[in-house]
């Protein structure tokens, strides 16, 4: 059974930095695919996506909005993914989520992903 667990959110201060993790119990990273939403309540029911990455290859996909401040990467040895976001805003608050794809498609959809974490809470303060 593949269990997705992020980690790293919590209080951060605007202009700080976010970082967070997605580590997989029961899977060894290969040709998947890792991706970062959120979701924020006053949004309603929306989860944003925010960046990808194929693990095989490190082949990355950013939203739009949020590419001047995000980067994603993967360890491989750790089999660990990772999400940073600079410039934190007060309207980044959100519960972050990872999810894992069984194959390479840098999806932007949540159907695009097999197994997901329980999202870990980034609150900004102004």
């Amino acid at each position: 059974q593949v269990q997705v667990v992020e980690s790293g959110g919590g209080l951060v201060q605007a202009g700080g930095t976010l970082s967070l993790s997605c580590a997989a119990s029961g899977r060894t990273f290969s040709s998947d695919t890792v991706g970062w939403f959120r979701h924020i309540p006053e949004k309603g029911h929306e989860f944003e996506f925010v960046a990808a990455i194929l693990w095989s290859e490190g082949n990355t996909r950013i939203s739009d909005s949020l590419k001047d401040r995000v980067t994603i990467s993967r360890d491989v040895a750790k089999n660990t993914a990772y999400l940073k976001m600079n410039n934190l805003k007060p309207e980044d608050t959100a519960v972050y989520y990872c999810a894992v794809r069984d194959g390479a498609v840098l999806s932007v959809v949540t159907w695009g992903y097999d197994y997901w974490g329980p999202g870990t809470q980034v609150t900004v303060s102004s």
